[in-house]
């Protein structure tokens, strides 16, 4: 009968597309980026997802890199923008022009209205050009002089944060991390990494790397897709597993604030998109504890207790799911 059930799910929704479209993708920035498969990964499932992402790690680990060339392999707009302290609103989503001739001010857009926006260092850039980034995040929509503009889809804004270097940075509010589906840390490779890396720079020599990859979706796949994703099949067991593990954040005491109702809907969105790649129409539990890392890890603030004690909020998580018992 189980056996049955699982043949159900698998063929309710066609997945083989989209998991070609994944593997051609990790293979094209396999060509240049060696190792951080978990961060391409990630980025990968963050566009199925419709959702944000925050790259977080120290200088030369390949951050902005691998943004870039994940958007090469897509045929959309790609704007990269990069923050500094002197970045104004209008830097970033416009402003308006007087035209002489026809006797009207006239709206230029900034390089925010695109498909895929990088924003490197984005925690460089002061309040208020984070508030006109927020409006664009949360509500996919830019406002100017009263007048609302609407983002074309998809819309995804890729951000990387060095979290070392803190001298000239603004913190991030919460709000605004909150609207980010992951946060993804990004370490030094291996030795036996770092040796390939070598190996393959001097094989390449003065190859342009963006000449090397080829484009593997468009926009309207990209849109079908993420509706493929919400047709995943998700038991009523496993959405009370999400939210018990969202539940079990608030009422942790090394927590001082716990994860909201956004980090339960991107647990679960995010689910959808680890069983989707992998060829399952339907989610398991792994899918939703291989996934919540990155989906809750930003989005929790610890004790200034635990803080001292050189806790993690991975740490926090890992503990909450080893406690909770797993739905079968």
């Amino acid at each position: 009968m189980e056996e049955k059930e699982t043949l159900a799910f698998e063929s309710r929704v066609d997945l083989l597309a989209l998991q070609e479209a994944v593997e051609n993708i990790k293979n094209e920035l396999g060509k240049v980026i060696i190792g951080q498969k978990d961060m391409i990964e990630l980025l990968i499932i963050s566009i199925l997802s419709n959702g944000h992402s925050l790259i977080e790690g120290v200088p030369g680990v390949a951050k902005t890199e691998t943004a870039k060339l994940l958007a090469k392999t897509i045929n959309t707009d790609f704007k990269r923008i990069q923050f500094t302290p002197d970045l104004m609103p209008s830097d970033i989503i416009g402003t308006s022009i007087f035209n002489v001739k026809t006797s009207e001010f006239e709206f230029k857009k900034g390089p925010l209205f695109s498909n895929i926006v990088l924003i490197d260092e984005i925690n460089r850039a002061p309040a208020k050009t984070q508030a006109a980034l927020f409006e664009a995040m949360a509500e996919r929509q830019i406002t100017m002089d009263g007048t609302e503009y609407k983002l074309k889809a998809p819309f995804l804004i890729i951000a990387t944060q060095n979290p070392i270097e803190q001298e000239g940075t603004y913190r991030l509010p919460e709000a605004q991390l909150d609207r980010f589906l992951f946060k993804i840390k990004v370490d030094y490779p291996s030795l036996e990494e770092e040796i390939q890396i070598l190996a393959t720079k001097h094989k390449q020599k003065n190859t342009k790397v963006e000449n090397l990859l080829v484009e593997i979706l468009n926009a309207v796949q990209i849109e079908e897709y993420q509706n493929t994703i919400q047709d995943i099949v998700i038991e009523d067991n496993l959405m009370k597993y999400i939210a018990t593990i969202i539940h079990a954040t608030r009422v942790n005491s090394n927590l001082y604030i716990g994860a909201s109702p956004r980090a339960s809907i991107a647990l679960l969105n995010a689910s959808k998109s680890v069983a989707a790649i992998n060829g399952r129409g339907f989610v398991t539990p792994e899918d939703i504890k291989k996934i919540a890392r990155p989906v809750l890890g930003h989005r929790l603030i610890l004790t200034p207790e635990r803080e001292m004690e050189g806790y993690t909020t991975e740490k926090v998580i890992q503990q909450i799911l080893e406690t909770i018992e797993i739905p079968r």
